[in-house]
């Protein structure tokens, strides 16, 4: 049955910075309160549920495969701390966690602290973070979101008698420390417009919020700010980040009413980190042009960069990601050639330092839950596109390890050994070895006609690590192969890998995806009319770009929350993030950012042209994409669209960035997306 889309109403509003004007038919799609968008995105919605209802037998047939192969009463590797060892469970047929503790034992009696899903009762988004025990282990704090937005309600509960307290803390990250005296509590504001973290609060228990002291207040808007305690439980940290520079306060956690002092003041293009231990504080800083970072030490008395003494050395081939410190030992992350490498390095120099052992390249390693100093036992994750994740025990000083926990997938005909990955590179415009990460049923054969979902991100320096997912099974069990092109703008391969893929260089992270697609193309292991790309966020925009530029070389393309009207955006500084990421896209009140930006924005992009088909999502309460981006050029591309093709929109009314907030429920809006590229595939089964 074809049906019709809705049909935007245009209301031409004149954009104008440095003498260039732009003509935006749909800017009136901002209001968002107004009875006429509200009835537009219900249209979109109705259009959206319409098409599907189709296929909904086969929707709802994939939803319960994935759904089947997850443990629903399933729970995670206790650790223990302060005297308690802490698991988070599920229960069959629950969307939420269960957050609970036992006493010294694991034989002792569970002590639930949070029961999400009653909490969530009543509620269409519930999420649940910060949870942060006092050093008495009697109260909690935690901040709870129940609209999306991600602005989190921070409350205390008496773990002893069950009681939340009145205090009600609003408008905060959801983070929260409690000071040793378990009285204060330190936590993070937001600015109301902007959701900027702008000021760090100290809460004394059983006072009046309006009471709260403000402690610090960071008036560079390009600058959020935080607050945590050291794994010592030593120190206070107040820090202060954008996209480039850093900036750290410190105070002793047993003088909560004392004054924060600076650890080393902001100096543009300086980052670094901080950690505690005994007499010394261990920074990872890119000081003295470390482009990959190195690791420094200082004294507790001397904490600017002049005393800083280097540790272990900048090296140009290895990114320094982070570390761990324990009593006998430090441990190290690191990334070489794409790849998550730890290293184990004694603190004693008469013994040698050693990696532990990873085989494949297309995997993923990770430092777990490490909270206590005096341990010899170094808890790490691993997964690969092939294994499931595991959770290992590895001891630093026998070099034995002990998989404490591998994820089931419950489901009789899942082999592990039934799927292959590898790792190919492409050559970029420039020349530039993109790599792209591969996994595929080992029946399916990669030839012109094999249908590659192709994900990406490429932005912020985060880096894609592969992982296993039960629930790509779904895909790969019908013949696609899954593939993630390591694009710049992520830390892959190392800092110069983001450095070149932001600011007057982002469109290196647009023509690396376009050259992965033409490589796979052109080695035979699919064509353009199996290929499909799929991206979020930041890689949304990566999406409207190519969708823009090579839209012959797709099938389809998934865009999620897409950030998508650049221009717009980083003009208008009450938009949450704006201002902060100056640093990433630049800023175009300059006019030289301003061309720039404007030459890729999707949205300032659109022409008449083929486009393939489409499926994007949104989520009305959007903090950080805000819903209308998509929305404006959905319908903008619908106009310019001279191919039949359909581009499907769906506006989750209940939701934001992160979409449906219960395990089961996002499971729903990924066989959406699933059902959207099988149907084009002609795979109905």
């Amino acid at each position: 049955m074809e049906r019709t889309p809705p049909k935007a109403i245009q209301k031409p509003h004149t954009l104008e910075i440095h003498g260039d004007k732009r003509i935006d038919p749909f800017f009136w799609m901002r209001e968002k309160d107004s009875e006429e968008v509200k009835a537009y995105l219900e249209a979109e919605n109705t259009y959206f549920k319409e098409e599907m209802s189709d296929h909904k037998d086969f929707q709802e047939a994939l939803f319960q495969e994935m759904k089947s192969r997850i443990k629903e009463n399933d729970n995670t590797v206790p650790y223990k701390y302060n005297g308690y060892w802490y698991i988070t469970r599920y229960e069959i047929g629950k969307d939420y966690p269960i957050y609970t503790r036992k006493k010294e034992s694991l034989e002792a009696e569970e002590e639930v602290l949070f029961d999400c899903n009653q909490m969530a009762k009543g509620h269409n988004y519930f999420h649940l973070r910060g949870i942060n025990i006092s050093e008495d282990n009697r109260f909690a704090a935690f901040g709870v979101d129940t609209l999306s937005r991600r602005q989190y309600q921070i409350q205390i509960k008496d773990l002893q008698t069950g009681e939340i307290l009145p205090e009600s803390i609003q408008n905060t990250t959801g983070a929260s420390t409690w000071a040793k005296d378990n009285a204060s509590l330190f936590y993070t504001r937001k600015d109301a417009v902007t959701l900027r973290s702008h000021s760090i609060y100290k809460h004394k228990r059983g006072a009046k919020v309006e009471e709260d002291v403000l402690v610090y207040e960071e008036i560079d808007e390009t600058f959020n700010t935080f607050i945590y305690k050291s794994k010592s439980n030593a120190y206070l940290i107040i820090g202060s980040g954008s996209t480039m520079t850093s900036e750290y306060q410190i105070l002793e956690a047993d003088n909560p009413d004392g004054e924060f002092r600076m650890f080393q003041k902001r100096t543009r293009g300086l980052e670094y980190g901080i950690s505690h231990f005994e007499d010394k504080f261990y920074i990872v800083t890119n000081k003295d042009n470390a482009v990959n970072f190195q690791l420094m030490e200082t004294e507790l008395s001397k904490t600017e960069s002049i005393h800083w003494k280097t540790l272990i050395a900048h090296r140009d081939a290895v990114l320094l990601e982070d570390i761990d410190v324990f009593k006998d030992y430090l441990v190290v992350t690191e990334r070489s050639n794409g790849l998550t490498q730890l290293q184990i390095r004694p603190w004693d120099a008469n013994k040698k330092a050693y990696y532990l052992p990873f085989e494949s390249n297309t995997y993923t390693a990770y430092s777990a839950t490490n909270v206590d100093f005096d341990t010899h036992v170094l808890r790490y994750g691993y997964s690969s596109f092939t294994t499931p994740m595991s959770v290992i025990d590895f001891n630093m000083h026998t070099k034995e390890k002990v998989v404490m926990k591998e994820q089931e997938v419950l489901d009789a005909n899942f082999d592990k050994t039934n799927y292959r990955s590898q790792r190919i590179w492409a050559e970029a415009e420039d020349g530039t070895q993109i790599p792209i990460s591969m996994v595929h049923h080992k029946d399916t054969i990669l030839k012109s006609d094999t249908p590659l979902l192709l994900y990406a991100y490429g932005a912020y320096g985060y880096t894609l690590d592969v992982y296993f997912s039960s629930s790509r099974l779904t895909l790969l069990n019908r013949g696609f192969v899954y593939a993630v092109a390591h694009v710049r703008g992520g830390e892959y391969l190392g800092r110069n890998w983001y450095e070149t893929g932001k600011l007057f260089e982002k469109k290196n992270t647009f023509t690396d995806f376009v050259a992965c697609s033409q490589h796979l193309i052109a080695q035979n292991y699919t064509s353009n009319q199996h290929l499909y790309a799929m991206g979020g966020s930041a890689g949304g925009l990566l999406m409207g770009v190519i969708a823009n530029t090579h839209p012959q070389l797709f099938r389809g393309i998934v865009a999620s929350v897409p950030f998508v009207d650049v221009v717009t955006t980083m003009l208008d500084e009450s938009i949450p993030l704006t201002t902060g990421e100056y640093d990433e896209w630049g800023n175009p009140n300059q006019k030289a950012f301003y061309d720039y930006i404007k030459s890729y924005s999707p949205y300032d992009n659109i022409c008449a042209q083929n486009y393939p088909h489409m499926f994007v999502t949104s989520g009305y309460h959007d903090s950080q994409v805000q819903y209308w981006e998509p929305t404006k050029w959905v319908a903008k591309l619908r106009e310019a669209n001279t191919a039949d093709t359909k581009i499907l929109y769906h506006c989750n009314m209940d939701t934001g960035h992160g979409g449906s907030s219960g395990r089961f429920e996002a499971l729903k809006e990924l066989a959406e997306e699933y059902t959207f590229l099988f149907c084009l595939e002609g795979i109905s089964n």
